[in-house]
């Protein structure tokens, strides 16, 4: 098959997957019994959709937790390059690839997988106003959720793709309760191995503490993102099994640049001296995090695996003075975040305590992302923290540097503007190699430390919680949740 334009073409750097991930590779976990045949459950999710279900979104990815979904090439648990709706790929030449399609794939609405239908949604998805930051500027990432392929009966004239029976996922999507609730059911023509479960609910619960009580209720079988205080509660319960493991995504504190207040390099680096990184790891999030001494990991080759300095808030506080701060003019800052991520209201109060030390004023508003994510777009904030998860789209980080850092970057929520970091990062569509890639990565990072954007806080841990459920397996991409192993047992 070849792609339909210039800009499918330029596809050099879709296998530049690599193994990069640690933790589980894949290990299942599960609870006592055997499975039900054709089970039933219910699981909490921790983000539902914003835009629709729209493809081209981050709505994407909920669909792909669900077994609705799926894309050309999949990355495996430890990041390398496996078949997905294509068994092969070859490249023909610097802008041609040719994909082998999976024979006997069909989509929810009973029509069969062909190149054209995947010309058609590739079209789609580069053709909106915005496209997503996994085909934006750093060459397609096939991987990506957004690059799923939907049957051709999805896509209208005048109106987003709908992927109610349109996906090619293990399950179908059958009806969507708004922003509430979606219902899943096994697709018994699935290609690969039969669903366990016959169908799932699955419920979006933006607050952490709520889904943990869902769980010990009885009220859900499985739940996302458990808090560290409702820990106690849930191990106490002997049939309720809690799975931990390493994400690739990292806790940050965003510094709005275009803010008055924060345009003065000196200000940022009063805050980052103020804040004491190592403590917040194990002493605030008692041990189920690691502190982060840039944007990347220790849990991937180019991530700086130090640990930060802890704080200095003498430093900050002669900082702040030379900026023209002190007790005669104090520096009061908007301090904002949300409460989806269990963590971050926690790590919001402490960050507020360890600025006060240095003499910074932090007001704290903590709402749903969806109120606050307009005004933030907007730069109507000065301090955001945000858990981001840097290996979203595949186990590459240029999409992630380039939707986050670049100038014209759609999630550059620290607002930050460099002609050499962007041209730093445009280096990466024509680098094809995993050494090189990584060395640009390593350097991307390290100027971002150099012009103080943002302060990585720390690098997270997901918590999965379960009862009666078996075939769980751990996915640190977060693409992966309903999959054909998961049951419910007995």
């Amino acid at each position: 098959m070849n792609p339909p334009s210039r800009a499918l073409g330029v596809l050099a750097t879709v296998l530049c997957l690599f193994a990069v991930l640690t933790g589980c590779a894949g290990k299942q976990d599960s609870t006592s019994g055997s499975p039900v045949p054709d089970g039933r459950l219910t699981v909490a999710v921790e983000f539902g959709p914003k835009a629709g279900f729209a493809i081209d979104t981050d709505d994407a990815f909920v669909l792909t937790e669900l077994g609705v979904v799926e894309t050309l090439v999949r990355a495996d648990p430890n990041g390398r390059a496996v078949p997905g709706l294509a068994v092969s790929w070859q490249r023909i030449d610097p802008l041609t690839w040719r994909f082998q399609l999976r024979p006997g794939v069909s989509f929810h609405d009973g029509t069969p997988l062909t190149p054209d239908s995947v010309v058609t949604a590739l079209r789609y998805v580069n053709s909106v106003a915005a496209p997503p930051r996994a085909i934006k500027g750093v060459g397609w990432r096939l991987s990506s959720p957004n690059t799923a392929i939907l049957a051709p009966s999805a896509y209208h004239p005048n109106s987003p793709p709908s992927p109610i029976r349109s996906g090619t996922g293990p399950f179908v999507l059958t009806d969507i309760q708004a922003t509430q609730s979606a219902t899943v059911a096994r697709w018994d023509r699935y290609w690969g191995p039969r669903p366990a479960l016959a169908t799932v609910q699955a419920r979006f619960i933006p607050d952490p503490m709520a889904r943990a009580t869902a769980l010990r209720a009885g009220d859900v079988d499985l739940t996302q993102g458990i808090p560290d205080t409702a820990l106690p509660e849930l191990a106490a319960v002997s049939q309720i099994k809690i799975v931990t493991y390493s994400l690739p995504r990292t806790v940050s504190l965003y510094t709005n640049l275009t803010s008055p207040l924060l345009a003065d390099p000196r200000v940022r680096q009063a805050i980052e001296l103020a804040i004491d990184r190592p403590a917040l790891a194990a002493q605030v999030l008692g041990g189920s995090a690691t502190a982060a001494s840039d944007v990347f990991g220790a849990g991937v080759p180019w991530g700086n695996p130090a640990t930060p300095p802890g704080a200095d808030p003498g430093a900050a506080t002669r900082l702040l003075a030379q900026a023209g701060y002190g007790p005669g003019k104090p520096l009061t800052l908007r301090l904002w975040t949300y409460p989806a991520r269990a963590e971050l209201p926690t790590l919001t109060t402490a960050v507020q305590a360890m600025l006060k030390t240095a003499g910074i004023e932090a007001n704290i508003r903590v709402a749903e992302y969806n109120t606050v994510e307009s005004d933030v777009l907007a730069g109507r904030y000065d301090l955001f923290l945000l858990s981001r998860s840097y290996l979203t789209d595949i186990p590459d980080a240029a999409g992630f540097l380039s939707s986050d850092y670049t100038c014209a970057g759609s999630y550059n929520l620290n607002r930050y503007c460099s002609p050499a970091f962007d041209t730093l990062v445009g280096s990466l569509s024509q680098t094809a190699y995993p050494t090189q890639r990584r060395q640009i990565f390593r350097a991307a990072a390290q100027r971002l430390n150099q012009d103080i954007v943002g302060v990585p806080l720390v690098h997270s841990e997901a918590r999965v919680a379960m009862r009666h459920v078996t075939g769980f397996v751990p996915d640190p991409q977060e693409h992966y949740l309903l999959t054909p192993q998961l049951a419910r047992t007995g």
